[in-house]
C-alpha cells in the first residue's frame, strides 16, 4: 500500500497521494471537493460528524462544534467537552484524520493505512507528538510527520521527473537556490528559508506563529459586522452574544473575505434577533482592521530572513506563498513593499498535501530499498541507506524500479534526496545558578540549530552525598532563548533515584539531547561516578484520551454494521 500525504489543517484538510507516474494527486470523496473542514460536531456522546455537515450544523448545536483544534495541539490540559465525555486535542484530530481517510477511501478505493502527517514548521516537540499520536489513534501507521514549508518545496516542483517546473531554474550558476516560504494558512502562520540544491533540501531558518492565521482576519471581519449591525439596529441582541449568531457571523465573514481577495467590496446580510441588515464591507476596510496581524507577519518573515543571513545567506531567489489566507491581496503587496520580495502563489491549498505524498513516496521507497539491503547482509537495520556501498545501492535500487515497474531513474532520483531541517525552538533543562541560587534555564539546543542533533552537557550536584537528581527539560517559548524561568515550557521531568552516599558536591551529572529529523527529543541523564542513567522522552498529556477514542471507534465499527 501506498505512503498518502495528510495536510491536517486547521481550518481544512486534505489528503493526496502519487501516481505510477511519481505525480501527486488530491483524493476526492463524497462531496467532490479536494479538502474537508477541519470541523467536528459531537451530535451525542457516541456520534460525531466532521468536515461540511459539521460545519453546517455549527449554527443549529454550537456548544457542541469543535473547530480550530490544530491551535491546541500539545496542550495537554485542553479538553473539548461535549455530552458528558472530554477531548483531547490529539483525539478530536484523530476524528477528522480518520473522516478525511474513509472519505478519500471511498473516492478512490484505495484503503489509507500509512500516512506522512504534516506540520507547522513552528510546531514544536509536544506539539508534533500530539500530531503522531493523533495519527496513530485514527489507525495510521504514521510513517513521518513533516514540516509544511519542506512540503511545498517538494510540490513546487523540487525533486520531481513528471515535467513539473524545477525551482532551481534560471539560477545562473545552477547550483543552489534559495526559497522563501511565506505559509498563511487557516490557524497558523510560518515563515522558512530553505536552499534547493541537486538533490537536497535544507532548511536554514524557521520562524513563526501557531496562534495566528486567517481565522483571526474573520474574528476581526465578524467584530466589524457586529458594531455595524448593532448601531443599525439598537433593539437587537449583539450577534455575538449569541452562540448560534457568532456561527453565522464566522461563517458570514470567511466568505466576505473570500470575495474580497478577488474585488473591492461586498455585501453582508446579518440576520439576527428579528433584524436584518445588510452591511457593505470593502477590501480597504478589511486591510485597514487587520493590518497589525498582517504586520505580524512581515515582522515574523523579516526575522526569518535575519537569521537565515547570520547562516550566510546573501538573498532570496524566490518566494512561495502557501495556505489559502496568503491570496490575500494585501500579503502580496506586504511582502513586495515591505521586504522587496517578488512572491508567487501557486496552488496554495493543495500544495502541502501533495507534498507530503511525493515525500510518502520516497520513504515507502526508502523503507523498499533499505529492507533489500539488510535482507542481503549489505546494511545494518540501524544505517541509512547513504551508507550502503554505492553499487549496492545501485543494485538495490535497479530490483526495485523493476519490482515496482517505475523507472530506474525515478527510484535513484527520489532515494537520493536528501532533507534537512532545523528545530523550531530551543530546549534544554533547568539547573540552579552558582551566584543566585535561582533555577535558569541552560540551553543545549537553540533555535535553527540543524537536525539531527546529538549534544551533551555536564553538570555537577549541589551538595556532598546527593542522593538524587531532579531533570527538568524545558521548550523555548520566546522569540529568544531566555534565561527567565517565566519564558520557558516544561515538556518532562524526572529523576535519577537511589544514589549511594560518598560522592561530593560538583559529581559530574552529564545531559545529553538527541533529536531525529522528526524533530522528536529524547533525553539521557546520567550520574557519572555511580553509574545511574535516566532517560526520558516528552509527553503530551493526549494519551489521557486514548481509550475514548478506542471505544469512539468500536462505535462506529458497530454502527457499521448495523447499516451493512
Amino acid at each position: 500500500m501506498p505512503v498518502h500525504g495528510i495536510d491536517l489543517g486547521t481550518t481544512c484538510s486534505a489528503v493526496a497521494r502519487c501516481d505510477r507516474d511519481g505525480r501527486p494527486e488530491v483524493l476526492v470523496g463524497l462531496t467532490g471537493e479536494p479538502t474537508v473542514p477541519s470541523v467536528v460536531l459531537f451530535a451525542t456522546d457516541r456520534e460525531h460528524v466532521v468536515g461540511e455537515g459539521a460545519r453546517r450544523q455549527a449554527r443549529l448545536d454550537p456548544d457542541h462544534v469543535c473547530a480550530l483544534v490544530k491551535r491546541r495541539m500539545g496542550d495537554s490540559e485542553w479538553r473539548f467537552v461535549a455530552h458528558g465525555r472530554s477531548w483531547s486535542a490529539a483525539a478530536v484530530s484523530s476524528l477528522i484524520l480518520r473522516s478525511l481517510c474513509e472519505d478519500a477511501a471511498f473516492g478512490s478505493g484505495e484503503q489509507v493505512t500509512s500516512a506522512v502527517i504534516t506540520v507547522p514548521a513552528y510546531f514544536g516537540d509536544e506539539e508534533r507528538r500530539a500530531t503522531r499520536l493523533a495519527g496513530t489513534y485514527a489507525g495510521l501507521d504514521v510513517v513521518d510527520v513533516l514540516s509544511e514549508p519542506i512540503a511545498a518545496a517538494l510540490s513546487y516542483g523540487f525533486g520531481r521527473l513528471d515535467g513539473a517546473p524545477d525551482l532551481r531554474k534560471g539560477r545562473d550558476d545552477g547550483d543552489y537556490e534559495t526559497v522563501l516560504v511565506y505559509d498563511l494558512g487557516g490557524g497558523t502562520f510560518d515563515a522558512t528559508v530553505i536552499e534547493l540544491a541537486d538533490r537536497r533540501i535544507s532548511v536554514l531558518a524557521v520562524d513563526g506563529d501557531h496562534q495566528l492565521g486567517g481565522a483571526d482576519w474573520d474574528e476581526r471581519i465578524c467584530l466589524h459586522l457586529s458594531r455595524r449591525f448593532c448601531a443599525e439596529n439598537p433593539d437587537a441582541e449583539d450577534p455575538l452574544d449569541d452562540s448560534a449568531g457568532s456561527q453565522e457571523l464566522v461563517i458570514a465573514a470567511e466568505r466576505a473575505k473570500r470575495e474580497l481577495s478577488d474585488r473591492d467590496s461586498t455585501e453582508v446580510v446579518v440576520a439576527h434577533d428579528g433584524h436584518r441588515s445588510t452591511i457593505t464591507l470593502t477590501r480597504a476596510e478589511l486591510e485597514d482592521m487587520t493590518s497589525a496581524l498582517l504586520r505580524r507577519t512581515i515582522d515574523l518573515t523579516r526575522s526569518c530572513l535575519e537569521a537565515a543571513a547570520q547562516r550566510g545567506v546573501a538573498r532570496v531567489d524566490r518566494v512561495l506563498m502557501v495556505g489559502g489566507s496568503s491570496r490575500m491581496p494585501m500579503v502580496e503587496r506586504a511582502l513586495r513593499t515591505e521586504l522587496g520580495l517578488v512572491p508567487e502563489l501557486h496552488d496554495p491549498d493543495l500544495a502541502v498535501a501533495k507534498g507530503a505524498a511525493l515525500y510518502g513516496a520516497k520513504k515507502e521507497l526508502e523503507r523498499i530499498v533499505g529492507s533489500d539491503l539488510v535482507t542481503r547482509g549489505r546494511l545494518r537495520p540501524d544505517q541509512p541507506l547513504d551508507e550502503a556501498p554505492p553499487d549496492e545501492l545501485d543494485a538495490a535500487c535497479r530490483r526495485a524500479a523493476d519490482a515496482l515497474a517505475l523507472p530506474l531513474a525515478q527510484v535513484r532520483r527520489q532515494v537520493d534526496i536528501r532533507v534537512d531541517t532545523v528545530v523550531s525552538r530551543g530546549f534544554g533543562v533547568l539547573a540552579r545558578n552558582a551566584m543566585t541560587g535561582e533555577l535558569e534555564p541552560v540551553w543545549l539546543v537553540h533555535r535553527n540549530d540543524h537536525l539531527p542533533i546529538d549534544v551533551q552537557r555536564s553538570f555537577g550536584t549541589v551538595r556532598p552525598d546527593q542522593d538524587a537528581i531532579e531533570l527538568q527539560v524545558v521548550e523555548q517559548q520566546s522569540q529568544v532563548a531566555s534565561s527567565r524561568i517565566q519564558d520557558v515550557k516544561l515538556l518532562v521531568a524526572g529523576a535519577i533515584d537511589g544514589i549511594p552516599p560518598g560522592y561530593d558536591a560538583g559529581s559530574e551529572v552529564r545531559v545529553s539531547f538527541t533529536m531525529g529529523f522528526d524533530g522528536l527529543l529524547k533525553v539521557l541523564a546520567y550520574h557519572v561516578q555511580a553509574g545511574l542513567p535516566l532517560t526520558l522522552t516528552a509527553q503530551t498529556g493526549a494519551t489521557l484520551s486514548q481509550a475514548e477514542v478506542a471505544r469512539e471507534r468500536d462505535q462506529l465499527q458497530r454502527t457499521r454494521r448495523r447499516e451493512a
